[in-house]
């Protein structure tokens, strides 16, 4: 079975600078993307599961809703999805990468349309903006 990679890294907002996930995963392969957090009972108000490259999402047979931030190549959000329950589809054609959080996360953290996200280390270093690891400019988790 496929899993994510956990990566010791902190998703932080540009606008605001507030750390959004501070235990992130990510899934970078089509069978790790498509299990996502399928058989998870929840997920913490932490934790951030990104899938790369991707623009659409399902919540099906999911338990627990959730909130989705779709990332442009430049590492901006392009589109939210807040609370999305399961049995849902949410898209964002221009996205690269999705970030899945827990419910609630994105309006917790003021996470808005437009703000930039990238990936520091716990010390501070910045790693860069989030964007599909296939792009040059990515210096994050190819």
């Amino acid at each position: 079975m496929e899993t994510t990679n956990i990566v010791p890294a902190l998703i932080l907002n540009a606008r605001t600078e507030a750390i959004v996930a501070s235990a992130v995963e990510v899934a970078a392969t089509r069978a790790s993307r498509r299990r996502g957090l399928l058989g998870r009972d929840a997920f913490d108000a932490c934790a951030a599961l990104i899938l790369s490259p991707c623009w659409t999402i399902h919540t099906a047979f999911m338990r627990f809703p959730i909130d989705v931030a779709f990332v442009g190549r430049d590492g901006r959000v392009v589109q939210v999805a807040e609370d999305l329950p399961p049995w849902r589809v949410a898209a964002a054609p221009s996205a690269s990468v999705v970030i899945e959080l827990a419910a609630g996360v994105l309006r917790a953290r003021d996470v808005k349309v437009g703000d930039q996200l990238y990936l520091s280390t716990p010390a501070g270093r910045r790693l860069g903006p989030l964007c599909d690891p296939g792009d040059a400019r990515a210096k994050m988790i190819a």
